[in-house]
């Protein structure tokens, strides 16, 4: 054997302190015996802890992360050699050594486009990463992209509509919600056959310098990277670096001038990134043909069941997002999230003073 073969070894290597992905592909690559060859080339500190690490005597420790998988829950910890390990992921300079996974895993089994964006974005950028998801879903894409606020979740939701797969890579433990608003989109996730993965940890909470760790993974899972409305420091850039880096592809949605949230977009196609108007301009560059993603009658954009309850306590007059959340017993974060979805869906209209629900 010249790397470990199952999760216990593969977790037992990631808790190696100092012992990072960019080293680890490194011995991967050298074909050294495992795991002697490989302790060979550590310092006395990391040989001695992953031998405990691969005793008898860590197994309480490891235990409790491996009891993760469960198969009636659709729980698995992925791991190079894997079956369902994604390839791609092994062009990375420093792919990951352990992905937690919740959901169907056979999304991993599609090609793969990233969608991301603004947590941010405007109506028109929202409206355009929901209809370009559920397009490319539609044809058989699988849609990815990082559960975040803004262009993320209207990537997600996009796909979920045209019951197609989507995968969302958290910046945190598979088991933390990170924005908590986004709990709902969660489970929603995970009842409609997309996969939820994360290189860290149960339990692990969401850190700043979680989310460049996680971009990598987004944009490594996939043959392209949308961006849809990003400013010109943004994080949806460093993924298109990242991207690039990884010989992937990049497509940019161009934008009015004075859409401050665009510039990004408008400068990453100065830079060369393909310029594209609608998801066919993704699907001709992969040969793949366009399907019907027409809605179904009544099918709504914000899925959420407590959206109902949001449109029940609006009426003529406006109410603040203070008085909505009293009303609805809910968060003004949740709210806040929820209405822009159903201004979206043309259900309510943000007005002078508040919110209002529109009359059809």
């Amino acid at each position: 054997m010249t790397s470990p073969t199952n999760a216990r070894e593969w977790i037992a290597l990631s808790l190696v302190p100092k012992l990072g992905p960019i080293r680890v592909k490194w011995l991967r690559q050298q074909q050294l015996p495992w795991p002697e060859g490989w302790m060979q080339q550590m310092s006395s500190a990391q040989r001695s802890y992953l031998r405990f690490l691969l005793s008898d005597h860590a197994t309480a420790q490891l235990d409790t992360a491996l009891g993760w998988e469960d198969a009636p829950l659709q729980r698995a910890i992925l791991y190079p050699g894997h079956p369902l390990w994604p390839p791609l992921l092994d062009e990375l300079d420093d792919p990951p050594m352990v992905l937690w996974a919740s959901g169907n895993a056979d999304c991993l089994t599609l090609p793969a486009v990233a969608v991301v964006g603004s947590r941010y974005a405007s109506l028109d950028g929202l409206h355009h990463a929901l209809s370009m998801s559920r397009q490319l879903a539609c044809a058989g894409l699988c849609v990815a992209s990082g559960l975040a606020m803004g262009i993320d979740a209207a990537a997600h939701r996009g796909a979920l509509e045209a019951a197609g797969a989507t995968i969302g890579v958290l910046g945190c433990g598979i088991d933390v919600v990170y924005p908590a608003s986004h709990r709902a989109l969660y489970q929603q996730l995970l009842e409609g056959n997309g996969l939820i993965l994360s290189e860290f940890s149960p339990g692990t909470p969401a850190r700043a310098g979680h989310f460049p760790r996680r971009n990598r993974i987004i944009t490594g899972l996939c043959r392209g990277v949308l961006v849809v409305e990003a400013r010109q420091r943004s994080g949806s850039l460093v993924s298109a670096r990242l991207a690039l880096e990884q010989n992937r592809e990049v497509f940019a949605l161009p934008a009015a001038l004075e859409n401050t949230n665009a510039g990004g977009c408008l400068w990453l196609i100065q830079q060369g990134a393909k310029l594209v108007t609608c998801a066919a301009d993704i699907l001709e560059e992969y040969g793949i043909e366009q399907q019907a993603t027409s809605r179904p009658t009544g099918d709504s954009v914000a899925s959420d069941p407590g959206a109902d309850s949001l449109v029940a306590v609006l009426g003529a007059q406006a109410l603040s997002l203070d008085s909505i959340a009293a009303r609805s017993q809910r968060t003004p974060a949740e709210c806040q999230l929820e209405l822009q979805w159903l201004e979206l869906d043309d259900k309510v209209l943000r007005v002078p003073g508040g919110w209002i629900k529109k009359i059809v």
